[in-house]
């Protein structure tokens, strides 16, 4: 099989997972956006020792709450954080603290309700959060393209802009399929910024390794320069990404649930941002520098 093909066929894979988000969006099962994005309330208590989460869902429910998110965090998950995302009038709120207390503290003498905090999210915070992120994204992307054009070339920026939106797009498209283990809050930002930089940087190191062979073999196919340059590579960005991947992974594995809200997206990008710069970038980089030496002759 040609490299041209195996590049295509990465390609296709790529547009099938998206094509799968897009209709899952269309039919109803889009993006579980958490209380950061869709607003709501958050809880937070001190109970002043480990306690049992079935407590806390058994109180939610005595006072009326059926949708619900309970993660831990503190010394021996002392700390418990509520996220009721229906409830915004101050009234309700105020009620749902005291019943809250009342039953918790009857069980949990050490609960420290005076340091309590209640804070309410609006659903248009969320709006300012993805307005935000995607000009991030935009203005990353345009920086790279320019600083990549100079400092390598034209083709190799735009293949790295092309990689770039190819990761954010699997991110987003893996948000929806895996709907129902993550939702998308603030982290999936921070995510996604991460994953911004981590992929650009595997993309510029295989690039750099192309320009040296396009300066040792100028007249070689565009195509087996790119080969042969991820070849060179794959030693190296094996190493990085499994060393950065078994952090990561654990991380997910043992962390709470706020920590798996950040390291599952990112699992994902280190993935994508890995298959896209060694089997997708270079043979874009290759297919669009022919393009331009042709229109250059």
């Amino acid at each position: 099989m040609k490299i041209q093909n195996r590049a295509r066929i990465c390609l296709c894979v790529s547009a099938a997972i998206m094509a799968i988000a897009l209709i899952m969006s269309l039919c109803g099962f889009g993006i579980n956006y958490g209380i950061d994005f869709a607003g709501g309330l958050n809880i937070q208590y001190n109970m002043g020792s480990a306690f049992e989460q079935a407590d806390v869902e058994t109180a939610l429910k005595n006072q009326g709450i059926s949708e619900y998110a309970i993660s831990t965090s503190g010394e021996a998950g002392s700390i418990v954080q509520i996220r009721v995302p229906t409830l915004s009038d101050e009234a309700e709120i105020q009620n749902l603290q005291n019943g809250l207390e009342a039953e918790l503290s009857a069980k949990y003498t050490a609960m420290d309700t005076a340091t309590a905090t209640a804070s309410y999210v609006g659903p248009i915070a969320g709006k300012v959060l993805v307005r935000n992120a995607i000009l991030s994204v935009v203005l990353a992307a345009a920086l790279m393209l320019v600083y990549i054009a100079i400092r390598f070339d034209l083709a190799s920026g735009l293949a790295a802009v092309i990689g770039l939106v190819h990761d954010v797009l699997i991110m987003l498209s893996f948000m929806v399929i895996l709907r129902s283990f993550v939702q998308m809050n603030s982290s999936f930002i921070a995510a996604m910024l991460t994953i911004v930089g981590y992929s650009i940087n595997n993309t510029i190191v295989i690039f750099d390794r192309i320009r040296e062979n396009k300066k040792k073999t100028p007249e070689t196919d565009r195509t087996a320069i790119a080969a042969a340059s991820v070849k060179e590579c794959l030693g190296r960005t094996i190493n990085t990404t499994l060393t950065t991947l078994v952090t990561i992974v654990a991380l997910y594995v043992l962390g709470v649930d706020t920590i798996r809200e950040f390291s599952l997206p990112i699992i994902v990008g280190i993935l994508s941002g890995v298959y896209s710069a060694n089997m997708i970038n270079g043979y874009v980089w290759a297919a669009l520098e022919e393009k331009l030496a042709k229109k250059a002759k």
